[in-house]
Order: structure tokens, then sequence, then C-alpha cells
């Protein structure tokens, strides 16, 4: 192990370890109120005032809008940041400028450089991380940055960005001990990434939430864009790994062929909300061709490394890893599955212990045969405990503590007609990808 590497290890153990960090601990690590961010922006110049950028918030999706909007933009010839959060397999895939991620020498750096305010502040580890790549995207010049909400909207680290546009692709119940037990009371926190004179594009019109984002936007003198009252997918099927998409476009009254390297069913509303969004930003004049769209959506994982979204790592036997861990993303994760085929399957499962699992595992079906596990994080739900959740429901099975050990078990049992899901958490596919 050379020395970069020593010192980035040490960098990341410092702020693993000294920071609260919501996807391992939870709750205890939410800072409602964004005065450690504006601190930590103003001691090192305030570099999100330095490029411009689109703000994403939802429940789901907004991590694949994320990328196919980064890679959009990176093929049309912009110097293009990406900020996701969590990361599956390693920290920097957090923050990225045209597919590629920050180099472990910045990181070192920033760390170095803040640690100063790191004992002073003792913020928490998402903000420390929004600060570092908020400060990478000024150095590097970047022309546009594509910043994923963390948590929420109205109190997240990132809404202290003013974006071009600003997107919330769709609204469900997840997070409700922090964000509000209903979909109104949860659109209030995502509607306040919504920003004066801001065009908002809304990815799903739901009955719940329209009136809120409308008035949020009529306060802030902003044009609003529903995106599925803007395209239509008429016609899906997937080729070759690919999702071929024909989609309808209502202002020009065309239809266009679309190829998605990203599969599963949730593509669909996640294609209509990257399209308005773009069509957006070509209205304040930014060029972006047609073609070379289409070109960038259909290599969006290869553009920006992206990982997780119905991922198909194997194919005898199938094995796919997917980040859905909430009802609505598992919802349309169960649709898709169904559409495939195969003889058997196994689910590797593993939640953390904040889900309302009970009900999230209602959904799964009954004839697949389950590994109840758990991700090697605190907030992870202890395996047996979701073993019994899974009983109730007449999920069968076996409980085994690591996901590791679980998928390697399912390979054994699986002949190549076979299929293998792990989903649940981002935690979960850190050590499935690590075994691949």
């Amino acid at each position: 192990m050379d020395s970069v590497e020593i010192k980035y290890q040490e960098c990341l153990n410092y702020i693993f370890e000294k920071l609260p960090m919501f996807t391992r601990v939870g709750a205890v690590a939410y800072k409602p109120n964004l005065d450690n961010i504006i601190a930590l922006c103003e001691a090192i110049g305030n570099p999100h005032s330095q490029f411009k950028s689109i703000h994403i918030a939802g429940t789901n999706g907004k991590g694949s809008c994320s990328h196919m909007l980064a890679s959009a933009l990176q093929l049309n010839g912009y110097k293009t940041g990406l900020y996701t959060s969590p990361h599956v397999i390693d920290f920097r895939e957090r923050i990225r400028i045209n597919g590629i991620e920050i180099p472990k020498e910045n990181v070192i750096d920033f760390i170095d450089q803040t640690k100063h305010l790191i004992e002073n502040l003792k913020p928490s580890f998402f903000e420390i991380t929004v600060a570092m790549a908020f400060d990478y995207f000024a150095k590097e010049k970047v022309d546009i940055v594509v910043v994923e909400v963390g948590l929420g909207g109205l109190l997240d680290s990132t809404n202290v960005i003013k974006p071009e546009v600003s997107v919330i692709t769709n609204i469900s119940k997840d997070h409700t001990n922090l964000l509000g037990d209903s979909i109104e009371e949860i659109a209030i926190q995502k509607a306040g990434i919504i920003k004066e004179e801001v065009p908002v594009v809304i990815g799903e019109t739901q009955v719940e939430t329209e009136k809120i984002f409308f008035s949020k936007t009529i306060l802030h003198h902003s044009q609003i864009f529903f995106a599925d009252k803007l395209y239509a997918v008429v016609h899906q099927e997937t080729i070759e790994g690919k999702m071929k998409l024909k989609i309808m476009n209502y202002t020009t009254m065309s239809i266009q062929d679309y190829w998605l390297d990203l599969l599963g069913e949730y593509q669909i509303k996640n294609i209509k909300t990257v399209l308005t969004t773009l069509d957006v930003l070509k209205s304040l004049g930014w060029e972006v061709d047609n073609n070379t769209v289409m070109n960038a959506l259909s290599k969006t994982k290869k553009t920006t490394g992206l990982k997780g979204r119905f991922d198909l790592v194997s194919e005898k036997p199938k094995i796919v890893f997917d980040v859905s861990h909430n009802e609505a993303g598992i919802s349309e994760l169960i649709k898709q599955i169904e559409k495939l085929n195969y003889e058997k399957l196994y689910i590797i499962l593993g939640f953390v212990s904040d889900k309302d699992v009970q009900k999230v595992l209602t959904m799964f079906p009954k004839s697949a045969y389950y590994f109840f596990s758990q991700a090697q994080i605190p907030r992870a739900l202890p395996y047996h405990e979701l073993q019994k959740i899974g009983f109730q429901n007449e999920l069968k099975g076996q409980a085994i503590e690591t996901i590791a050990e679980s998928l390697q078990q399912a390979r054994d049992l699986a002949t190549d007609a076979d299929m293998i899901l792990v989903t649940g958490s981002f935690f979960n596919l850190e050590e499935a990808y690590q075994l691949i």
C-alpha cells in the first residue's frame, strides 16, 4: 500500500469515526438546520456560488435521474460535476467530474485543510462531504453540477445552492421519523428546494402534492413543469440488456425511440423527468442536442459509473443488485422481477432498523426462497429479527448474518436457469459487489 493510499484510508477512518453518518447510525446524525454547512462554506470561500447547478430531490428516482442528466450534459460537451449519496463501494463515488471520481489526494488535502473547522463546528459526515464536493467542483471550474439531495430538501445540506432548475422526482413515505408521517408533510420538506424564479420540474403528478408544489412556485415566482403531462412512454421492451422506450412528446406531438442501459420499471418515470429537465435547460440557453442525449442515455452507467439500479451482474444464473429500500421502490422492483424468465427466485434481504419493514415485506413474492441478512453497519436491522418478520409474512428461507455469505450460499444453490436478487439497502450492495 503506497503512502497516498495509507493517508486516504486514514482520512476516511477519521471522518467515518469522528462524524455522525446518517446511513450508518440513523437519525442521530441528522442536523435539522443549515447552520453548519453555511459556516463551512463561508470558511472555504462559498464555493457553491462559483458554479451552475441542477438540484434534485424526491423519494425515489433522484439517483437515476441525476446520473442520466450528468451523462447527457457531459456528452453535450459540458464539464459536469455530479454529487450523489450514499456510495456503494468507495467514498469517492459521491463526487465525480465527467464520470471520474475525485482523486484521493484531493480528499486528503481537503480533510487536512479543514480539520480545525471539523473540530470546532463538529459537522455531520454529510455536511463535510457536501463542503468537500462543492470545494472540488469550484476549484476544477466545472460548467455545471448535478446535485442530489441527501434527505428531504428544506433542511438538507445541499440546499445552499441556487440552481438553474430544481427537480422533484416523486413523493412517497420514507424517513417518516424525520420528514413527517404523511405524503403532504414530506412534500413540504421536498418543496424546500424551490427557489425564487428558479423553474421547477415535478416528475410525477400526485393529488396529495400538486397543490403544495403550485403554492410554493407561486410564492417564489417560479415556473412549474409536470413531466408526466409533457411526456408519455407508449411502448417498452427489454432487448439484449437495454430498455427500449417509445416516448411521446406532447409538446411537439412526436414519438421518438430511446434506449436506456438502466433497467427497471421505475426508469419509465425517471426518463420523463430527465427529458423535461433538459427541455427547461434548453429554454434557459443551454445547448443540448437531442441525438447526443439519446446516445448518452444509452450508456449512462458507462459514462457516470452508476451502480445498483437493477444492475444485472450475471446472466447464468441471473443476479440482480438493486438499491430499492422503501415501499414505492420495492413495488416497482417487484413488477420488473415478475417480467423476467427464471425457474427459481432467491432473494437476499437486509434492511435498516428505522424502516417499516413489516409493511415492505408484504410486497415480496411468497414463492421465492429468502436469505434474511444484514449489512455490517450499526443501523442495520438484526438478521434474526428480519427473519422473524419474514416468517410472519409467510416468506420462507434462512437467516445468515452477512450479505456476502448469503450471496455465496445462493450462488451454490442456484442453477443457470434461476435468479438471485439482492436488495433492501445500499450497504447490502457494498458487500455484494465486493464478492462478485
